[in-house]
């Protein structure tokens, strides 16, 4: 092993993009695995302003972080060295004035074609075939790129050197491992042909020792003079020495030949042997040490005490497909641990290595289980082809057959390498040949399997899935197995200078670089600006899509089932071998869509259980999880986890997350999800006991679903009658057999759940949590969680107990009141229905399922019963409060979103509703709502309404809860008629035999009532919601100041040559067709996405886009994926309908994070599910202190008025499209003034962006002449400067209590669609032009009334007549009008303090 110390120089590049202290390692042989690059490959620039002040708050980097990237942060933002002395729960102050803003620079190049070597064209694909060969081993393929890098020349000349580097440092390894003279001479012939004889490339210190070390071996000493001397020639002769010694890639003696061989270069000064060679020999065993990462220990005489487990077994659902045993499997490393015995007494190095090989063992488990199964038959003497209910035997010969298809792809791909002339299949080897060769066929092939029949199973296996979405998830899971195999070598090889290299690859950390704002953006440059440079390792689309297909197409061809029927005449029994999966075309939307349908025999395996992908990566762990010091570096030890959620393509929120990571802005969300994740947890035995129990009989009981549920079957209608009740009929068959397999899916996944809660039942484990885009924690494990239904809050205990006292012991009967339904009373009444149920109590304890089974009535009926338990305990003692209690208990806020808006707001009637303001009693903001609702009902029965008669008397507080509750998180009608729908369904199944009108038309003409009561008690919460609707509307219908200069440029230069096609500076010249462009094209290709910062200082960036797409040819067939890029125009439908919930669930998460810290301060245990806050008993009042400081800390600033000065900034210069209502004076000017000039949209955008930089020149000269200038915009200044004449946003979709005419249309078509059994909720479907008026209406009670007894068909030609008879157009009622981006004033603000909450006891109770 040559050694290398951590602090190698750099070429004079890399010294330009990473700071002194932040280390790049070269790694070295074997060159098996792989060297990672430091090229910037995209050449992504991204100027970060920073916040003129210092950041107050620096975290301190974990033992496992990267240090010297923490260092070199501090030196470049010029942060104080010392930690900050303020309180991590204390709010950190921020100028929004300089919000934290990513602005992409990206360098384009144009895609080129496949070329004949089977390299490809795009950047980003070249450098992951290079990376990949490079790792593999595959040099000859290596050099075939950078040759193409040379030709496209694509790269500035020091990333290429880096990237040649790299090729050499593979070369060299190889030398050394098999000298040979050949590999000598092709390493001299790749420098002198590629860098010495190409354009001027800056050779450094690195190259040079590389090059010395290639020539050191060479047997002929006048050949090695020779060379030595030509290569230390290209360094200055004075530090020629000095700069190769720096590099450490030659060892003392190395470089004592050099010096020999050539007498004239002086050895450096500071080279002592001694000392050198103790300094490498330090090294190497420092890096060995920290390889093995702790002494080697062993937990084998853990998991393997051979004593069965007295705990039964959980009842598996009969016939069941490989799931549950995949579960099984996975967590059956527990199964040989003795019964009590806690895995968190072991020493920390034991528990980590436990965690490890749980976090390890997915596709080795799957393997194993596999191979045992079809072992165990053939020992049996059954052949497991047959056609037998056994899955995992066929699971294994899939996967070998599999396994010998893969190796033969392999030697495909290396055929197609040397061919000559290569044809579209050799091209395509070509692409995805190296990424194959990463992983073994074997783990390749299971990987396959289990996505594939995964995917299959979470969409329906009967369905099938379209071969884009299989093809994506395989690749996925592909790409995500070859990481872990790569971790997994560095570490078995001890090469930990790999592990660092890949820690500090700058293509997944972020380099910065002292640089100015970009030029044209019409910003100051200022001094705290920082470049970051940062690239993605992640797989492209194209390089996806290629391997995936592959894979695919490879278990398509060798996965046969072999299916035993019995022949209808002849009575006996014959055998026939059958496809597995078939490659079909199906018609969807009118579309034909590549689809892979499964056997029907695979289907009747798959649908008896879901199938678990990749389980034991998402298991609780059993060691504290790991600090969160970097996007992806913290929760699990080795598994990678995003510490954001998001999904395929969001990659703007990343780049602002991995900035506001590096500026130290995530410190305090980082630091609160390390106080989530540290909590310990344990499996609850008593409830257990129970709830197992309850499984393995098989009975219906609480939330648990019967094993074999039963359902009456309606009568078939005579073929007489009318066809519509026929259609009914079905549908209502259609509606029993989707409850049967719901119910039957819901238990397969409790299996899951009870399955590892059995295998955790001794342990004390821990749920790591990352957070979405907002910033809302969620735990990481999917399947065993605090954040499940009742049945897995009922098995939840903290892993330590406190002693209850006074205090605990009243919190634990209100809790137990809490849980049980009877939570609307006072703290007092809630303890007196503990007292008055001492005995019900009892009984559920000693008898819980063949007593009285009270318990079983309450709300929450598992969290009532594990009360039970805990307050039964401890009313045993003589002394109840010192009863030691695990249990959690909850303070859940009153419909925390409106507490939220009734703050911002200042509304006291909304603050009265929500528990803001001090009372004796809690209010209730549902009962509220509903008592208004029948105010309403009551008004409309006197006049006669037909619904008011068939709702009378049957509107209660649960009908219009989940309504009330979701609409301040933006609900839409049709979901909310969905939800009253569901209410009125389950509480009155008869209603349309006693009414005769239709539930849907009843659950519509409720939910209007729930929105108009809803708009009446929360005015400040509707004003700040228009206000946020309409500043949203306006940002994503602006350009900014960077999009401008790019539409100028485009306008300009139409050619793309940098020839304009007019002189003119003022209007640039501009393709013919520009006169019949509109506005709304110019915003679809630039559409700024709606960001924000939260009070902890995480931005938050909204991800709705309209994606483009591309079309991507496979071995299978031509597939168009979808391309996510930062440049996608914004979905403005979206933005606007998700902006004022985002919001506030930003609030929220703040409000959690700032609790948690303050708690953990405390020394409280703290757990949350996002608005329900828990603590132990004793320790509620504290906590209760706590969530009202910190919720008044947020409020008592001016949040919105900080979000306006932020939004003021972000998007400052910027130039919006607005609207002007026709027929208005302005409007009439405007058009006389387009009349005359005639310049067509895109030059006014010209116009009025020159307009704009005149006046804000800084030459008097400049102002007078912007001043002098007339434009729309001009003309418009003149007539608005008392009040704003633009046409508001449409935010009948957004705001408390509006019905958008958009959600009645799809109130008509849903009731159209109901009879034939399907609703299109598709977002196509809802679509409209934002410039035309609607004429649709909120559904009222007329409206409602014309739909009943209506049948889709006389919808549909009524429907038809009206578009024909308004000729199918509708009139625009305004014009469009460029201005700068200004935003309305803030909504006034009411007389609401938020500080009187602090005495409000049920703000949280």
């Amino acid at each position: 092993m040559l050694p290398r110390t951590a602090s190698a120089t750099r070429t004079s590049q890399l010294n330009r993009l990473v700071s002194a202290g932040s280390p790049r390692v070269l790694p070295r042989c074997p060159p098996s695995l792989g060297a990672r690059g430091s090229l910037a490959l995209t050449h992504r620039l991204l100027s970060t302003i920073t916040t003129q002040q210092p950041s107050p708050l620096k975290r301190q980097p974990a033992p496992r972080a990267t240090v010297g990237f923490e260092r070199h942060l501090a030196t470049v933002l010029d942060e104080p060295a010392q930690t900050a002395t303020a309180p991590l729960y204390e709010l950190r102050s921020f100028s929004p004035q300089n919000p934290l803003t990513v602005r992409d620079q990206t360098r384009f190049f144009p895609k080129q074609r496949v070329n004949y070597h089977g390299v490809p064209g795009d950047v980003n694909e070249m450098y992951l075939v290079f990376e990949a060969c490079l790792q593999v081993g595959r040099l000859e393929r290596a050099a075939q790129v950078l040759k193409r890098f040379a030709t496209l020349d694509v790269l500035p000349p020091a990333d290429y050197v880096d990237l040649f580097n790299e090729y050499l440092d593979a070369k060299v390894c190889q030398l050394l491992e098999e000298p040979a003279v050949d590999k000598a001479d092709d390493i001299h012939k790749a420098f002198e042909t590629t860098i010495s004889g190409g354009r001027d490339f800056p050779v450094g210190g690195e190259t040079v020792a590389l090059l010395l070390k290639a020539s050191l071996t060479s047997s002929d000493p006048a050949t090695m003079q020779r060379y030595v001397k030509r290569y230390l020639s290209l360094l200055p002769k004075q530090t020629a020495l000095e700069t190769v010694f720096n590099t450490e890639i030659l060892t003392y003696e190395e470089l004592t030949k050099v010096a020999e061989l050539c007498p004239k270069y002086n050895m450096p000064d500071n080279v002592d042997p001694e000392t050198f060679a103790q300094q490498q020999l330090q090294q190497q065993q420092q890096q060995e040490e920290a390889a093995a990462g702790q002494p080697e220990v062993t937990t084998e005489h853990v998991l393997t005490s051979g004593e069965a487990s007295a705990v039964p077994e959980v009842l598996g659902t009969p016939q069941k497909g490989y799931g549950l045993q995949f579960v099984k499997r996975t967590v059956s490393m527990f199964a040989g641990i003795p019964d009590g015995f806690d895995i968190s007494t072991l020493p920390i190095s034991q528990q980590r290595e436990i965690q490890a090989k749980l976090e390890r063992d997915c596709v080795e488990a799957s393997l194993a289980r596999w191979r045992e199964e079809n072992e165990s038959l053939q020992k049996m003497g059954l052949n497991t082809s047959l056609d037998t209910p056994s899955l995992n035997s066929r699971l294994y010969l899939w996967q070998k057959d599999l396994e010998a298809r893969l190796r033969t792809m392999l030697e495909e791909v290396e055929e197609s390498e040397k061919a000559t002339r290569k044809q579209k299949e050799d091209l395509d080897r070509c692409i995805y040949g190296p990424f194959l060769r990463q992983s073994n066929p074997e783990r390749l092939a299971a990987v396959t399997i289990i996505s594939t029949l995964s995917s299959l199973a979470m969409g329906g296996a009967h369905k099938g899935a379209t071969i884009s979405s299989l093809i994506t998830h395989i690749a996925k899971f592909a790409e995500e197995d070859i990481k872990v195999q790569k971790l997994e070598a560095m570490v078995s090889k001890q090469k930990l200078r790999k592990a660092k290299s890949k820690q500090h690859n700058p293509r997944s950390v972020l380099r910065f670089t002292n640089m100015t704002a970009s030029a044209g953006s019409g910003d100051v440059a200022d001094s705290n600006t920082v470049g970051v440079v940062m690239e993605e390792e992640a797989w492209t689309t194209l390089i996806r899509t290629k391997v995936g297909a592959a894979l695919l197409s490879a278990l398509l061809d060798t996965a046969k089932i072999q299916l035993v029927r019995e022949d209808p005449s002849t009575k006996t029994l014959v055998t026939q071998n059958q496809p597995a999966f078939s490659h079909v075309m199906q018609l969807r939307k009118g579309k034909k869509v590549g689809t892979i349908i499964p056997n029907k025999a695979v289907v009747d395996l798959l649908a008896r259980e879901p199938i678990p992908d990749f389980l034991a990566r998402h298991l609780p762990m059993v060691t504290p999880p790991d600090p969160w010091v970097s996007f992806e570096k913290g929760a699990y030890l080795e598994t990678k986890t995003p510490v954001l959620r998001l999904k395929n393509g969001e990659r703007e929120q990343k780049l602002y997350a991995e900035a506001a990571i590096a500026r130290g802005d995530m410190d305090q969300v980082f630091k609160g999800l390390d106080v989530l994740g540290k909590t310990g947890w344990k499996i609850n035995p008593l409830v257990f006991k129970v709830m197992l129990e309850v499984w393995n009989s098989g009975e219906h009981l609480a939330n648990i679903p019967p094993l074999n549920p039963v359902f009456e079957q309606p009568p078939e209608p005579a073929s007489t009658e009318d066809p519509t009740i026929k259609r009914m009929w079905l549908k209502a068959l259609k509606n029993i057999e989707n409850e049967r397999s719901g119910l039957h899916s819901q238990r397969c996944f409790m299996n899951f759940q009870l399955e590892i809660a059995r295998a955790y039942r001794d342990q004390t484990f821990y749920f790591p949590h990352n957070v979405d885009f907002r910033g809302r924690a969620y735990p990481i494990p999917p399947y065993l969680n605090h954040m499940g239904a009742d049945h897995l809050r009922g098995l939840m205990l903290f892993s330590k107990g406190k002693p209850l006292g006074e205090s605990g012991l009243r919190w634990l009967k209100v809790h137990l009141a809490n849980v049980y339904g009877f939570d609307k009373a006072s703290l007092q009444e809630r303890q007196d229905f503990a007292d008055e149920n001492i005995e019900n109590i009892r009984d559920s304890v000693k008898n819980p399922l063949n007593g009285n089974r009270w318990w079983l009535k309450a709300e929450d009926p598992w969290q009532c019963l594990a009360t039970c338990f805990e307050l039964a305990a401890a009313l045993e003692l003589e002394d109840p409060t010192q009863y030691v209690s695990h249990l959690p208990v909850h303070q859940d806020g009153t419909c925390n979103g409106l507490q939220h808006y009734a703050a911002l707001g200042g509304d006291t009637w909304g603050a009265q509703q929500v528990n803001l303001v001090p009372g004796d009693r809690p209010a209730d903001v549902y009962s509220a709502v509903a008592k208004l609702v029948i105010k309403g009902i009551e008004d409309d029965l006197a006049k006669g309404n037909e619904f008011a008669k068939a709702m009378h008397g049957k509107i209660t507080r649960k009908v219009v809860k989940q309504t009330v509750m979701t609409n301040v998180y933006g609900v839409t009608y049709v979901g909310a008629k969905k939800q009253v729908l569901k209410q009125i369904d389950a509480a009155y199944p008869n209603l349309m035999a006693e009414t005769g009108i239709e539930p849907p038309l009843v659950a519509a003409y409720v939910t209007q009532h729930i929105f108009r009561a809803m708009s009446t008690m929360f005015k400040g919460a509707h004003d700040i919601q228009n206000w946020l609707g309409e500043i949203g509307g306006r940002v994503c219908r602006a350009l900014t100041p960077e999009q401008l200069d790019e539409f100028e440029r485009s306008e300009r230069f139409p050619q793309g040559d940098g020839t304009a096609t007019d002189g003119n500076l003022t209007l640039a010249g501009t393709p013919k067709k520009s006169s019949s462009h509109k506005n709304d094209e110019i915003l679809n290709n630039f559409q700024s996405t709606i960001i924000w910062t939260t009070p902890l200082r995480m931005p938050v960036v909204q991800p709705y886009r309209r994606h483009g797409t591309k079309t991507v040819s496979t071995c299978m067939q031509d597939l168009v994926m979808t391309i996510p890029e930062r440049s996608d125009p914004v979905n403005r439908r979206k933005q606007l309908q998700a902006f004022p919930p985002n919001f506030i669930h930003s609030l929220d998460a703040s409000h959690m994070i700032l609790s948690a810290l303050h708690c953990d301060e405390l020394g409280l245990d703290f757990a949350a599910v996002h608005d329900s806050f828990w603590t132990h008993a004793s320790d509620v009042d504290s906590m209760n202190a706590v969530i009202r400081d910190a919720f008044i800390r947020i409020h008592s600033e001016d949040v919105i008025g900080r979000l306006a000065s932020e939004f003021q900034a972000r998007y400052k210069n910027s130039i919006y499209l607005a609207k002007i209502q026709q027929g208005t004076q302005v409007a009439q000017e405007i058009s006389r003034w387009r009349q005359k000039h005639k310049l067509g949209p895109r030059k006014e955008l010209l116009l009025e962006k020159e307009r704009q930089e005149l006046l804000r020149s800084s030459n008097p000269e400049d102002v007078e002449r912007g001043k002098k200038m007339e434009s729309p915009a001009s003309i418009y200044e003149l007539y608005s400067s008392d009040q704003d004449l633009t046409v508001p946003e449409d935010l009948k979709e957004v705001t408390i209590g509006n019905v958008g005419g958009v959600e009645e249309k799809k109130v008509r078509r849903q009731r159209e669609m109901d009879e034939e059994g399907e609703v299109d909720d598709s977002e196509e479907a809802v679509e409209h032009e934002d410039d035309m008026q609607e004429d649709d209406g909120p559904a009222d009670e007329s409206s409602l009334d014309a739909l009943r007894n209506t049948n889709h068909f006389a919808l549909a030609k009524k429907k038809a007549n009206e578009s024909i008879g308004s000729g199918g157009n509708k009139q625009r009622s305004f014009i469009d009008v460029w201005l700068p981006l200004t935003f309305p004033p803030i909504p006034e603000k009411g007389d609401f303090d938020v500080r009187s909450l602090k005495d409000s006891t049920y703000f949280f109770s």
